[in-house]
């Protein structure tokens, strides 16, 4: 054989050429999910959202005030960002006829693409990543035998029906649920859907159906929508579980005739269906939350903020085990949040995985904007299933839940006008949805103003009791890991919101002052916007003063480490305005 014989230089240009064009497949392969990659290289189309570069900033800009106002403005600034940025990309894509869904309330696409075209997208500057869109089974929760009763145990419970009798039902509240569909004309909820107007059914801005193919889990013999009871792209409102009719039945049922399951009777409720019988994708479960920013029609068209709902309600997860995890987990997080921003209040289930620590572990519970709620018994205990905190699935240990709310035999309504009971955190996610509704038509001021009734929230709350203790933190003191803050009390809530005094130009209760960090171990520091010697007193929840000091400094640092753990109150004084909240102690 002829042996070659290269020069020094030719090879040391050779292996220059090999080092740079290794780096640069390395540039791009990284942007590529590596299981994403490994399953495209087995061959076949693989579904995927591209994220793109830069995202939409509202830091440093003084949203306006009223809820109306603030989602349009969030909207417009969204759409206008996502268009400036995909349109280069979507132009590529559409000259090669491929199909994309595109997203503005995070800068995303959803695709399905074979190696070749994740290769060509991947060397795209704009291009930030690509992620996988897994499918996701759903934990539904167990059905137990059903038994009637007029007012349910839960409702009961948190003392809803004492608000009643205040005349506050939560009438002009728009309550939005995120499942796996509505049985729109289910006798419990019929009269509170917003498209029943005059006793004809409108669904434009009402409902929206996310599923636009069916889910891979499902194992169909073909790829034909009769496999779903509901089919694809449906544009009338329809459940193919039941999961989705329970849940709003849960927030606002009442047929009239004795089944008030309901905590808000007097609401109005809209909803999208984002999973395929109990399945949901990344993808699936973006739209949802987008469509909730800006209602469209039946066709997905004509986008309008101002038809969003004030409340959401989100019984599901995506867990890391289905594909959700720490590489994609922040485009949803990025979702949750411009919903918040937009005036909404995102509130979701924490999850049926305890009753060990940590468990607390999927999205979107584990995100710092969404409201977690576990589940308690009938005598205010923890529910054995309810996911417990801290959040150490991100590495964060984010106090998680915020709160907890009856989850145990909780009956409401079921698909074919019929009705079930089970247990789950998602029955309990909705109960704090409902107390939302009650404490918006208490004071419609607290519209749009989604920290101040998370506040609220965390404050309205009767003890609850866990036998445990997860990171050094006990049962006894709150709030904790297992039950949050404590069980809610929608009495209490709504006797908050009837006292916040809030201006149509204040976005919270207490819009100068910063406290951090709340909860505490030792330290607190006090942030005053305005000069002048302010007086700190700190009581406990009897109404007893511990301690206290004066500053004449806009910023001080108080020592309160000597404090055993459990909730403290403090009051701040200045020039004549005297502003409280709530401290509380690790």
């Amino acid at each position: 054989m002829k042996k070659l014989l290269l020069s020094p230089l030719f090879m040391l240009f050779i292996g220059f050429s090999l080092i740079s064009s290794a780096a640069f497949a390395g540039s791009w392969r990284d942007k590529i999910d590596a299981q994403l990659y490994e399953k495209a290289v087995q061959g076949g189309r693989q579904e995927c959202l591209v994220v793109m570069t830069g995202k939409a900033d509202f830091s440093g800009i003084r949203l306006p005030d009223k809820k109306a106002d603030k989602g349009a403005f969030v909207f417009n600034r969204l759409k206008a960002f996502a268009e400036d940025r995909q349109r280069p990309i979507q132009e590529f894509l559409r000259g090669r006829q491929i199909a994309f869904t595109s997203f503005f309330i995070v800068n995303a696409i959803y695709l399905k693409a074979d190696l070749g075209l994740l290769e060509e997208i991947a060397q795209r500057a704009d291009v930030q990543r690509i992620d996988p869109n897994p499918w996701v089974e759903q934990d539904m929760p167990r059905e137990i035998p059903a038994n009637a009763r007029d007012v349910e145990w839960g409702v009961a419970k948190i003392l809803a029906d004492s608000v009643w009798s205040m005349g506050i039902t939560g009438q002009g509240v728009i309550i939005g649920g995120q499942d796996t569909g509505v049985e729109w004309d289910h006798s419990l909820i019929k009269s509170r859907y917003r498209g029943w107007v005059n006793e004809t059914p409108d669904h434009n801005y009402n409902w929206h159906d996310a599923i636009h193919a069916l889910s891979p889990i499902n194992n169909d013999p073909d790829t034909s929508a009769t496999n779903n009871p509901c089919g694809l792209n449906s544009k009338v409102p329809c459940d193919d579980n039941n999961h989705g009719t329970y849940t709003i039945g849960i927030v606002l049922g009442d047929d009239g005739a004795g089944n008030q399951t309901g905590v808000a009777p007097g609401a109005t409720w809209i909803a999208c269906r984002n999973m395929d019988r109990g399945s949901g994708s990344p993808a699936t479960y973006i739209e949802g939350f987008q469509w909730f920013l800006a209602p469209t029609d039946v066709d997905g068209n004509n986008p309008n903020p101002a038809m969003a709902p004030h409340v959401i309600n989100n019984s599901w997860s995506c867990p890391e085990s289905e594909g959700c995890n720490p590489g994609n987990w922040d485009l949803m997080e990025e979702a949750v949040e411009n919903l918040r921003t937009a005036g909404v209040v995102v509130i979701v289930s924490a999850g049926n995985e305890g009753p060990n620590c940590h468990t607390i572990d999927a999205a979107p519970a584990i995100f710092s904007g969404a409201f977690a709620v576990g589940a308690t018994r009938s005598n205010d205990t923890i529910a054995n299933f309810s996911s417990r905190g801290l959040v150490a699935a991100d590495g964060s240990f984010r106090p998680k839940p915020d709160v907890s709310a009856p989850g145990v035999g909780i009956r409401s309504a079921r698909r074919g006008n019929k009705f079930m009971t089970a247990n789950g955190t998602s029955a309990a996610g909705p109960m704090v949805v409902g107390v939302v509704a009650l404490m918006l038509e208490a004071n419609p001021l607290l519209e749009g103003k989604v920290e101040t009734i998370e506040s609220i929230l965390r404050a309205a709350v009767d003890p609850a009791y866990a036998d445990q203790t997860c990171d050094e933190i006990s049962g006894e003191t709150f709030p904790n890991p297992m039950v949050g803050y404590g069980r809610i009390n929608a009495l209490t809530a709504v006797e908050m919101a009837l006292d916040v005094n809030i201006s149509d130009t204040s976005e919270n209760v207490l819009p100068d002052i910063k406290i951090s960090p709340n909860p505490f171990r030792e330290e607190v520091k006090f942030e005053i916007p305005t000069a002048g010697e302010v007086a700190l007193s700190v009581f406990d929840v009897s109404g007893r003063r511990l301690t206290g000091t004066t500053s004449k400094a806009e910023t001080f640092t108080v020592n309160l480490g000597r404090l055993p753990s459990g909730v403290y109150f403090y009051e701040i004084r200045q020039q004549g305005r005297t502003w409280t909240g709530k401290l509380v102690k690790l």
